[in-house]
């Protein structure tokens, strides 16, 4: 049969389109060299680990300042900085994207997106084909992708060199709120992503989405709340996928380059403390999730918490680990909790490594509330963080302040975990919302299969009311969307969530209404809200009567009879902890076995310790870096500014400098032109009380 030129032309084209397909699919993620830091957490596997041991026991007391470099911008660091062939990549506290000569701090390029962005951001992503690179950054609601060399936007990549991560939800754009607060995954050509959202309705649902690292195009979704007939929609109400939200991934992810499987840990469901608009179980929210990196199709999945009440995301990415299990190595993922628990499976299959209990729970006395019969428990390794909060256990830091905080105690519900909230009476919450175990997440040393996690020992309190504000008024916006932090009669729950009593005199009503649309760290942004909700609230803010009557958003779902009273820190009248210490621990856990090869109080406060009182531990955000050397580096503690370096055998102290501001990040540790190098972002933030900065210092030995 004669072919003609024309066939032969289509032949060649559709072979030529089959090879570049082809190309595009075979580019993986380079796992950088040994003395880099190339993704997140040091290597896709997120085992916070080095290899490096230049700097070790013998010397790490002769750590110097090597460099740093100040943003000049206040607000607070959690960002984790790459290292890749010789440049640092970070961000600053107001996210714009820096470049810095990883030897000498020494910037090389900023980008300045024009957003100001005011959500935390704890890292990057990068990519390369081999000969071009690309940083992944989030800014906000967008995902960019610029030109490692440059820092300029790649024009090919979405539109004009961003991907607006609101559209694709099925819901209106501009209704919804999602920031990228911690960074995608790069598998071959694809970015994976999450996105951090609000804690109440109206709310977007938590989608698990890839985007081609060269277009921006979607690849693929995965529902978190699933809708009609995918697996686990008889978990929520039949049109729960249509208003509910969240149950999403804002803690990161772990990588299985290998196996092309992706880990995705993902938070509960909005609204998170009455859940009577979501009866069930709620799959995907609370779940450690196992996805085909390649398509995004569910592999196993693990529910941690059934129909959530207590804010008990999985806070951080999986590491991936070899454990050992009666002497065959078994690949294994690892995810610690909240609630102070760490749970091990085969990374394969989803089979637990420890065995796992369900345990009954009582059930809720709240009106049109069912709480989930049981919960899963590990049964090893035991807790991290303390569990029961008794009477015993109150804090005698003096006499007076005992007493002071028995009187309190013992007109609250103590009971464990998953006690479900009442109406008129505060419930203990111990481990507290912020953990135990929190984002910075843990280290992992692949040698010796040790866990290394910081935790927090705070008691935090919380309950129902009734909900009363159905006016549709600024109150009602207020009520719906504010007051869960800063309370009914707007006095807050300092040091975290402060008063806004008389904010009118401190801020303008331009400004207020700047800080609702764009948030500002812990808080986050409410550009959900339609602008007549905007200038409602800060009417209502700044005590101009305003009796408008605001159409209820359609995406609010069914009107709720309760809502949550308020989130309660019990601290003592001088504003510490009104349990006994440790009130923060750094934990060092045995993955082969399950026992604990030390635990120490992690962190000080200064004023305690003039008076005598060392060691009580303090809350601590960032995480840990184990090295080879030896090592384990560390920042976290919110009140010393201490960064930290402990025997990782031991966990004896070796090492530790005071930083500008507290390092509330995650530290990394590279090496270049034969020199090791430990850097920490430093620019505290937690601590609403003390300055803030966006500080970056690196150590290294002496020249």
């Amino acid at each position: 049969m004669a072919i003609t030129a024309g066939a032969i032309f289509l032949l060649l084209l559709f072979s030529h389109s089959l090879f570049l397909r082809a190309q595009e699919e075979s580019t993986t993620q380079p796992a950088g060299e040994v003395n880099e830091w190339p993704v997140y957490g040091g290597s896709p596997l997120d085992m916070r680990y080095s290899p490096l041991a230049q700097i070790n026991r013998d010397n790490v007391q002769q750590l110097q300042v090597a460099w740093t470099y100040d943003s000049g911008e206040s607000g607070g660091l959690e960002t984790s900085p790459l290292e890749v062939e010789g440049v640092v990549y970070a961000y600053t506290p107001t996210q714009k994207v820096i470049a810095l000569d990883a030897a000498t701090g020494k910037l090389l390029w900023k980008f300045d997106s024009g957003i100001v962005g005011r959500q935390p951001d704890r890292g990057l992503a990068t990519w390369s084909d081999g000969q071009h690179r690309r940083i992944l950054a989030g800014i906000m609601n967008y995902v960019y992708a610029l030109d490692a060399r440059t820092g300029k936007p790649i024009p090919s990549f979405g539109h004009n060199g961003r991907v607006d991560l609101r559209e694709g939800l099925g819901r209106d754009p501009h209704s919804l709120f999602i920031a990228l607060t911690s960074p995608g995954i790069v598998y071959k050509d694809l970015l994976i992503v999450g996105g951090r959202e609000p804690e109440s309705l109206p709310c977007a649902p938590g989608d698990i989405r890839a985007y081609a690292v060269r277009t921006g195009k979607l690849r693929w979704s995965f529902h978190t709340i699933p809708h009609p007939g995918e697996f686990g929609y008889d978990t929520w109400p039949p049109d729960a996928w249509t208003y509910s939200g969240a149950a999403n991934n804002w803690a990161g992810m772990a990588l299985d380059p290998q196996r092309g499987i992706v880990y995705v840990p993902t938070g509960s469901a909005a609204a998170d403390f009455y859940g009577a608009n979501r009866l069930g179980d709620d799959l995907f929210a609370n779940c450690l999730l196992a996805l085909d990196a390649a398509t995004g199709k569910r592999i196993w999945h693990f529910q941690g918490v059934h129909h959530d009440l207590w804010d008990r995301d999985f806070p951080s990415p999986p590491v991936l680990v070899t454990v050992y299990r009666h002497g065959k190595p078994v690949d294994a993922v690892a995810q610690t909790s909240k609630q102070g628990f760490v749970f091990l499976f085969d990374r394969t299959n989803g089979k637990p490594l420890f065995p796992i209990e369900d345990r009954a729970y009582p059930p809720s006395p709240a009106e049109g509330e069912v709480t989930a019969p049981t919960q899963p428990l590990p049964t090893l390794p035991a807790p991290y963080a303390r569990q029961l909060f008794t009477e015993d256990m109150v804090t005698n830091r003096t006499p007076a302040v005992h007493a002071w905080a028995l009187e309190k105690f013992r007109k609250m519900r103590s009971d464990g975990q998953f006690l479900p909230f009442t109406v008129g009476q505060d419930t203990v919450v111990f481990p507290g919302y912020d953990g135990g175990g929190e984002w910075g997440g843990p280290a992992v040393d692949p040698e010796t299969r040790i866990l290394y996690v910081n935790s927090n020992d705070i008691v935090d309190t919380g309950g129902l009311e009734e909900n009363t504000s159905q006016d549709t008024t600024g109150r009602h916006v207020y009520m719906n969307q504010c007051a869960v932090c800063h309370h009914d009669d707007l006095g807050g729950s300092p040091p975290d969530f402060p008063s806004l009593r008389g904010i009118g005199s401190r801020m303008t009503q331009q400004q207020i209404s700047t800080v609702i649309q764009q948030g500002r760290g812990r808080m986050p942004s409410f550009s959900n809200l339609p602008p007549q909700y905007v200038t409602a609230l800060v009417h209502f803010l700044v005590g101009i009567e305003d009796k408008r009557k605001l159409q209820q958003a359609a995406d609010e779902g069914p009107p709720a009879k309760l809502r949550f009273a308020g989130y309660g820190k019990f601290l003592d009248p001088d504003g510490y902890p009104a349990v006994v210490p440790p009130w923060g621990t750094l934990n060092a856990i045995n993955l082969d076995t399950g026992a604990y090869v030390w635990k120490i109080p992690f962190g000080e406060y200064p004023a305690l310790v003039a008076q005598g009182m060392k060691n009580t531990g303090t809350e601590n955000y960032g995480g840990p870096v184990v090295t080879a050397g030896g090592l384990l580096f560390i920042g976290a503690t919110n009140f010393d500014k201490k960064f930290h370096a402990f025997d990782k055998s031991t966990g004896k102290l070796l090492w530790e400098t005071t930083l500008p501001f507290a390092g509330n990040a995650t530290p990394a540790t590279y090496e270049v032109g034969g020199r090791q190098y430990v850097v920490i972002g430093a620019g505290g933030g937690k601590d609403l009380t003390a300055p803030s900065g966006g500080v970056y210092v690196a150590f290294a030995l002496p020249q």
